[in-house]
């Protein structure tokens, strides 16, 4: 029989895994070619691999270690 904690465990995967099949369905913008912090071009590789980017890697960083 699940006790309480199990049950809770389940509801909290549950919105979990419908969370992220909400996020997979959200439209993708293209990515800038110039980052919206330093005004630099944004490498062709890193457009590619991150779908919507909006910064270069270093103003990125910035902003993760701000966070």
């Amino acid at each position: 029989m699940a006790d309480a904690v199990d049950f809770a465990n389940d509801r909290a995967e549950y919105f979990l895994q419908l969370s992220l099949q909400r996020l997979a369905r959200l439209p993708v913008k293209p990515s800038a070619q110039i980052c919206e912090d330093c005004d630099e071009p944004i490498p062709l590789a890193r457009q590619l691999s991150v779908s919507g980017c909006e910064t270069c890697i270093d103003c990125q960083e910035l902003r993760e270690r701000r966070r």
